[in-house]
């Protein structure tokens, strides 16, 4: 734990993006364990179930594994958050802690929209990946508004340019800022990250350890970084 303090009262939950695995978020693991915290980093099939199956299945299973009595907070990737709403949505948890998301497409992406009936679409990107367009009846517009502690943190750079296109400015190549936010949080800000790799950014975990600890993000920003903070 390099010296931190263990918070042997604390369970950080980790839930990957849609079409990737645990691997993924290793680097948020081994960071937040450093911290100290008790982390669970489980996969989970993101592209054979519905958004809220899959909910319903990944976090059961990882709130399994943290210690009775714990403190349960969620740090999510891209689908990973929308799963956490759409089982907050029916269900209760007791003593939740606070969440941050990266990258989520909480009001849906028009990349869904777009491509949904793209031949090989639903193959690479499952049931879930269909619900996360930005029409009334999807999975993220009929969830609502959240009521825990939550931080969102949204990319402003791309890597995908073709997928940007469809996209309002600014994005990440896959959520745009604007999609990521949602009503309820409690903080947002964006880093110049692409999508598949903002898990792996200094910068994003400065800005979630402050969260977790404080409730809120860094007032401070690291050198380099030229993102603006922004507040709802």
């Amino acid at each position: 734990m390099n010296g931190a303090q263990a918070k042997t009262d604390e369970c950080v939950i980790l839930l990957h993006g849609l079409a990737r695995t645990a691997a993924s978020m290793q680097p948020l693991e081994q960071m937040l364990e450093s911290a100290g915290y008790h982390v669970v980093n489980r996969g989970y099939p993101s592209r054979k179930e519905t958004v809220d199956l899959l909910a319903m299945q990944a976090v059961e299973a990882a709130l399994a594994e943290c210690q009775s009595g714990a403190r349960v907070h969620f740090v999510t990737h891209s689908l990973g958050g929308i799963l956490v709403r759409a089982y907050l949505h029916t269900k209760r948890i007791n003593r939740l802690g606070r969440g941050v998301m990266l990258a989520p497409p909480n009001q849906g992406s028009e990349v869904v929209d777009t491509l949904r009936s793209v031949p090989g679409f639903s193959v690479v990107n499952g049931p879930a990946g269909l619900e996360l367009g930005t029409d009334a009846d999807s999975v993220p517009a009929r969830l609502g508004p959240v009521d825990f502690e939550l931080g969102v943190v949204a990319g402003t750079r791309s890597v995908n340019l073709l997928l940007s296109l469809l996209l309002p400015n600014p994005d990440d190549g896959k959520v745009s800022v604007e999609s990521a936010r949602v009503a309820g949080m409690a903080d947002f800000v964006t880093v110049p990250s692409p999508h598949p790799f903002i898990m792996r950014s200094k910068l994003v975990h400065a800005h979630i350890l402050h969260f977790l600890g404080h409730g809120r993000f860094a007032q401070r920003t690291e050198a380099g970084d030229s993102e603006a903070r922004e507040h709802e």
